[in-house]
């Protein structure tokens, strides 16, 4: 599963360099601090060329990311499985964004947890706040009692 790739950190403002992601041939963009001063980003932004999906989550343990788990793993979904590229980009990239990344792993590719976390660590290092990873701990539990 060779899903995930990592953007160099030297592009680290590449979500507010439109030419830059067309160039890497990215069609989608989830932004997960959607509305705060470092992340740019709307429909009227990136034009038609770039589907935008943003949620407005703040990087706080108290912060509920669990209702946007799964139209964000959706959006990855549909973006993937048509061809799309998808950037998934925070303020920092290591604990909004992670978070919502490894739904998408447990979501649609099955794997729990711990799966995900060492797939995602292969290509980056993440740091999901200990909110957040309650919150896919909690995810995980209900995803297992399904399958």
């Amino acid at each position: 599963m060779n899903i995930l790739k990592q953007i160099s950190p030297k592009k680290r403002f590449m979500s507010h360099d439109k030419f830059g992601l067309w160039q890497l041939g990215i069609t989608h963009v989830l932004n997960a601090a959607h509305g705060k001063l470092c992340c740019k980003g709307s429909d009227d932004f990136y034009g038609t060329t770039v589907k935008y999906y943003g949620i407005p989550a703040n990087d706080l343990p108290t912060f509920n990311l669990s209702p946007f788990f799964y139209p964000a793993a959706e959006f990855i979904h549909q973006a993937l499985n048509t061809g799309g590229k998808v950037l998934v980009h925070c303020a920092v990239g290591v604990s909004r964004s992670a978070a919502l990344v490894l739904a998408y792993l447990m979501i649609h590719h099955h794997l729990s947890l711990i799966s995900s976390i060492g797939h995602v660590q292969q290509k980056r290092w993440i740091f999901p706040n200990r909110g957040f990873l309650r919150q896919l701990i909690s995810l995980d539990q209900k995803l297992q009692k399904e399958n």
